[in-house]
């Protein structure tokens, strides 16, 4: 789960991450009311999208009066923002966080992210900082520092001097750094985070050390455990379809491609979707329905698969141990007909009650295809859609 860029500095200031003052406003009004209520001179008008981007796109503007304040969130509220990370189709804007002005004298990069590599939390820094982070690891990742953070002792003192060291830090900047480098690790390992970045990481003319921005993930598994960022969900910023998946616990991601996949477990469904795209087409998205999905699933699952309009064509592939290949036809043969299904279906079942399933679509009526194997299948679904 995401959240916005105002919550994620609420969460970091209570674990000692320090960050200038902010106002989240859902009106133009209160977006001047903001900058009044901060009272300081230089104002930062910052819309609030779960994507990257928003300065070069238009997003963050700095503002001088209440009256400039207003006006450029007038401009900016029910806006779609695009970035690189929206698609064309962008963001539409309905928070915007005020927050009072910096006097940046430099820049850095500070994240720290769950490695599966190093199976342990990593600390990535860099002395450049800023919105080009990506292409500066790109072309000069020696720039880069990354320390493996132990999971049971932490960040130690080493580690900790030789961030600062890396990142130009010396004296009592040094000082700071270290100490919001600590509080970031520490809010990251407490708040079951899979993200937590600080980009940029600022030092001012004035000597202080603190997030300029700050963006967090976190294990979706871990959630029920903090009940403070569950409150921070915003559905505005999700996509329906893996919204409406989630209420049937359905594990759907959306893509881009043009056939829907129906798969039950994870490993097959990455399969289906890598046989898909070697035979020449592109999957519309990931969907596993579970080893023990019942038929009111499978049927919603359906559903929300026709619900893509990028989708030209549609292909289950079903492996039946706990899930039985009689429930997934039934599903199958109910969603089509409620949904009045107008577009090529391929359907690959194999194992528990096989037979008894296979003879269900056949005497279904539908106008569907099916196949022995997932090569066959899968050639079936991208010629039907040619």
């Amino acid at each position: 789960m995401n959240i916005h860029e105002y919550q994620a500095k609420q969460l970091l200031a209570k674990f000692g991450v320090p960050v200038s003052k902010g106002i989240a406003c859902q009106t133009a009004d209160a977006v001047g009311k903001a900058f009044t209520d901060l009272g300081e001179p230089l104002g930062v008008v910052k819309v609030q999208i779960h994507a990257g981007g928003r300065g070069k796109a238009g997003g963050v503007k700095l503002v001088r009066s209440a009256d400039e304040a207003k006006k450029v969130a007038s401009g900016l509220f029910g806006k779609a923002l695009v970035t690189h990370q929206t698609g064309p189709e962008g963001r539409v804007v309905k928070t915007i966080y005020v927050e009072a002005g910096s006097d940046i004298a430099r820049e850095m990069y500070l994240a720290v992210v769950m490695d599966r590599g190093a199976q342990a939390p990593v600390i990535i820094a860099a002395a450049e900082g800023g919105m080009d982070i990506e292409e500066l690891a790109a072309h000069k990742p020696q720039a880069i520092a990354r320390h493996r953070v132990h999971p049971v002792k932490g960040v130690q003192g080493f580690q900790l001097r030789a961030l600062t060291k890396h990142l130009g830090l010396s004296g009592e900047q040094a000082k700071a750094g270290s100490k919001l480098i600590q509080s970031l690790v520490t809010a990251f390992m407490a708040l079951d985070c899979s993200l937590a970045e600080i980009n940029p990481m600022i030092v001012t003319k004035q000597g202080e050390v603190k997030a300029l921005d700050a963006k967090m993930s976190f294990d979706d598994n871990a959630l029920f455990r903090h009940k403070d960022v569950m409150e921070c969900r915003d559905i505005n910023e999700e996509d329906p379809k893996e919204v409406e998946a989630k209420k049937f616990d359905l594990n759907y991601i959306a893509l881009t491609g043009n056939i829907a996949c129906l798969v039950n477990g994870a490993g097959l469904a990455m399969a289906t979707m890598d046989v898909i795209q070697l035979k020449g087409g592109m999957p519309a998205n990931f969907l596993d329905v579970g080893g023990g999905a019942n038929k009111t699933q499978v049927t919603n699952a359906f559903k929300i698969l026709l619900s893509d309009k990028n989708v030209k064509g549609i292909l289950v592939n079903i492996f039946g141990g706990i899930m039985k290949c009689d429930t997934i036809a039934e599903g199958v043969i109910a969603a089509a007909r409620e949904v009045k299904l107008s577009v090529p279906l391929v359907v690959r079942l194999e194992g528990t009650n096989v037979d008894l399933g296979r003879k269900l679509l056949q005497d279904s009526g539908l106008n569907l295809q099916t196949a022995s194997s997932l090569d066959e299948a899968a050639e079936k679904i991208v010629k039907a859609i040619a």
